[in-house]
């Protein structure tokens, strides 16, 4: 298909894909051009590791895949990470058990949807109005202390070890045939989602539906669900979800989702120094690129991409959703003192940033 035939939102895809490989991001070939050490005859076997992700294969080839092929290249035989994506060795909701008892590796998730059994999962994923930006996660995590918390709460658990935090797409709700215009528009609709923000939404009448994560489409095709509240425009294009679905709902109930790297405890303990630095750096590396990809896909896809009609809740109708959303964090604080702290942190945070003006809020 030539340039000028594309679609506007065929060429924004594209485009950002070009991005990724000059970023160093395309894939395993171009991982071993940039970032592979000469070949060393080892006498030992290669360290075998597999890990899981949330997400499945059309996605995962962005929030994933890149970092999974750089790492390989770069250990240079001396470790080797194999990739599951959605459900393909466990259930999602069963990915801490699994990597707690060596199943698996490591696991790429939020902590809700893979249901750590922490206090603080309940942030994982999407915390209603807790981000504005993508860059509120990684500044909370480095200058407020939400690291020291989420390294306190696991570890207070055998043999998971919590490796890092970053910032993934807005949440935004898409509908496949009647759209939402009012909060009244939510009631009764039946959409995927992340638990959290399934859970503050149905207070409005929205009702979470957990499918495994490849059955989505058919479920919206087949009218199991109405739509989903899982993701963002980038996301909803690039797996496909915009194609089945025909609105897009503008209001987004946060700025950024909480997305973690984790490994089974006894696995990471045997990785050398040099490789645990690696594998670290290259999360560092996905995360950077997941803030380009998603903040520049977000805008353009809601200008420039034409499968979806955009529609909106009403300004008056939506503080309201803002205002609500005090009494759920003043619900979540009174769980657990940890708890207390991360919606503290939320606050001051988010009153700073207000204070400090643009760009900032």
């Amino acid at each position: 298909m030539s340039d000028d035939n594309r679609s506007p939102s065929d060429r924004i895809l594209a485009s950002r894909r070009a991005f990724m490989k000059k970023a160093g991001l395309g894939g395993a070939a171009l991982g071993a051009s940039t970032l592979a050490a000469p070949a060393i005859v080892r006498a030992q076997a290669p360290i075998k590791w597999r890990l899981q992700t949330y997400s499945g294969a059309p996605l995962g080839a962005h929030v994933i895949k890149p970092q999974i092929d750089a790492f390989n290249a770069a250990a240079n035989g001396e470790m080797e990470i194999e990739l599951y994506y959605a459900d393909q060795l466990v259930p999602t909701g069963e990915l801490f058990r699994a990597m707690q008892n060596g199943t698996i590796d490591a696991v790429q998730s939020d902590d809700a949807t893979m249901a750590s059994p922490v206090d603080i999962s309940v942030f994982g994923g999407y915390f209603p109005f807790a981000t504005r930006f993508s860059l509120d996660v990684a500044s909370m995590f480095m200058y407020y202390g939400l690291d020291e918390i989420w390294a306190e709460a696991y570890g207070e658990v055998d043999n998971v070890t919590w490796l890092s935090t970053g910032a993934w797409d807005p949440l935004h709700i898409f509908t496949v045939n009647e759209p939402i215009r009012s909060l009244a528009d939510m009631r009764g609709k039946r959409v995927f989602g992340v638990p959290t923000a399934g859970r503050f939404l149905s207070r409005y009448g929205l009702i979470p539906v957990t499918v495994p994560w490849d059955d989505v489409e058919v479920a919206m095709q087949t009218g199991e669900l109405d739509g989903v509240a899982w993701c963002g425009f980038t996301e909803a294009y690039e797996v496909g979800w915009a194609d089945v679905c025909n609105y897009a709902l503008t209001n987004s109930v946060t700025g950024a989702w909480f997305g973690s790297y984790f490994a089974n405890t006894e696995s990471w303990a045997k990785v050398p120094p040099h490789l645990q630095q690696l594998f670290k750096s290259t999360i560092d590396q996905s995360h950077y690129y997941r803030n380009v990809w998603y903040w520049g896909g977000e805008a353009k896809l809601r200008v420039e991409g034409e499968k979806m009609e955009l529609t909106s809740i009403p300004t008056e109708e939506w503080n309201q959703v803002v205002k609500d959303a005090e009494s759920f964090w003043d619900e979540i604080a009174e769980s657990s003192p940890r708890n207390a702290k991360v919606v503290e942190i939320f606050k001051e945070y988010a009153a700073n940033q207000e204070k400090a003006g643009y760009p900032y809020r």
